[in-house]
């Protein structure tokens, strides 16, 4: 069983009320769940906390971010980009909404943590075990693409498990890095060293955001058969540059005692030339993918369209863009804020 990925942080009565002050009269009512906030992760925008919202008592994971200068065009394209999406192994994106101090973002809370945990407290799955969870990876990458989004930031970290049905299911999340195929090509190097393709470490301008995306799935695959970073240089193993000219040589062993089909995908995924390299379509036909295929896993023709957008948010882009500009704004007489 997954140790549930949280940090518990104390709060005194003055800070519950602080808290609860954030709320302006019009932006929807969410507050702490408990006597003490739980915080789900942390990162340069602010932290993602754990909420209730009080007309529904549903709980959300809310993502917070001060008024003011971190409202850039870079977090209302993640809220677009993300807001596009409704697909079973995605996180759903609930609502936007602005406070005296804060733009919130409510998306669907995931209880079971991130994958990676599952990864670390095993050390390594099973062939099958790993199957199961890449089925949905895939599954969830073919949709993105089809809706004309690229993730860029795949990893263990951003894939999250969630436990409150019969079976686990992985949910895509962060889209802190995503690009649209209606913005410009994808061109920067960003996302994280130990799933960053060749292409993108060599500096190409643009590259195929799709190839480096099947790129970061087949380390996340690796990781899950192996417990160890496919490109980490055993000598160098906290050296990114290390890790970089691994990478550009396409140098890594495959994880033992491994099937041939399963050595086979692999090889197919780690190809230096993006043009080469296997496609999510091709992976999702391999013979060591379709093995004991879930019927709940959408693939190909069973995909949800971009008609279907059952359980999506209600909010219209033109909301969002006036939410997001009333964030823009910092009150000079709001309440700081203590968490």
């Amino acid at each position: 069983m997954l140790v549930r990925f949280m940090v518990e942080l104390t709060e005194s009565p003055a800070r519950r009320s602080e808290t609860a002050a954030m709320r302006s009269p019009s932006a929807p009512a969410y507050e702490d769940v408990g006597p003490s906030p739980r915080v789900l992760g942390m990162g340069s925008y602010g932290m993602t906390k754990l909420m209730r919202h009080t007309s529904t008592s549903e709980q959300y994971a809310v993502k917070l971010i001060e008024r003011g200068g971190d409202i850039t065009d870079h977090v209302r394209r993640e809220i677009v980009n993300h807001r596009s999406l409704c697909h079973p192994f995605i996180v759903r994106f609930k609502e936007v909404f602005v406070t005296d101090t804060h733009l919130g973002v409510a998306m669907e809370y995931v209880s079971g943590g991130e994958l990676f945990n599952y990864v670390q407290q095993h050390r390594s799955f099973n062939e099958a075990q790993a199957r199961y969870f890449f089925q949905h990876l895939v599954s969830g990458v073919e949709y993105l693409h089809a809706m004309r989004v690229v993730h860029r930031d795949l990893k263990l970290e951003n894939l999250l498990v969630d436990l409150s049905g019969s079976s686990p299911q992985l949910k895509i999340c962060d889209f802190g890095y995503s690009k649209s195929g209606f913005d410009s090509h994808p061109k920067t190097r960003i996302g994280t060293p130990a799933y960053i393709s060749p292409e993108v470490y060599q500096g190409a301008r643009p590259y195929d955001g799709k190839a480096s995306d099947v790129w970061a799935c087949g380390v996340v695959l690796y990781v899950m058969l192996a417990g160890a970073y496919p490109f980490q240089d055993p000598d160098h193993p906290d050296s990114n540059h290390a890790t970089m000219w691994r990478v550009l040589d396409v140098k890594y062993t495959l994880p033992e005692n491994l099937s041939a089909d399963g050595r086979d995908l692999l090889q197919r995924v780690f190809v230096k030339d993006p043009e080469r390299r296997a496609t999510i379509a091709g992976i999702r036909t391999h013979a060591w993918f379709v093995k004991d295929l879930s019927a709940h896993a959408p693939l190909g023709p069973t995909q949800p369209t971009g008609e279907d957008r059952s359980g999506a948010t209600a909010q219209s882009l033109e909301e969002i863009d006036a939410i997001m500009n009333e964030a823009k704004v910092t009150l000079t007489n709001a309440p700081s804020v203590e968490f």
